[in-house]
């Protein structure tokens, strides 16, 4: 997986890497490197996106109505 952004004519550099930054933020690609910087362990990821998936529904129930 392959992202490029091209540099238009006269666009300063500062700008490109904005629209970069942007375009890996978007696709999720710097949130994954974060989380695989360190081992986790199995029981610790089950335990975490169990914890993520409790507040996602408690927010569903409590905006439901």
């Amino acid at each position: 997986m392959a992202i490029e952004v091209e540099i238009r004519k006269g666009e300063p550099t500062e700008r490109a890497l904005r629209r970069l930054k942007k375009k890996l933020d978007r696709e999720g690609i710097i949130r994954d490197v974060r989380a695989k910087r360190y081992f986790e362990k199995p029981c610790a990821v089950r335990r975490r996106k169990k914890k993520i998936a409790a507040f996602n529904n408690m927010l569903r129930q409590r905006y439901s109505s």
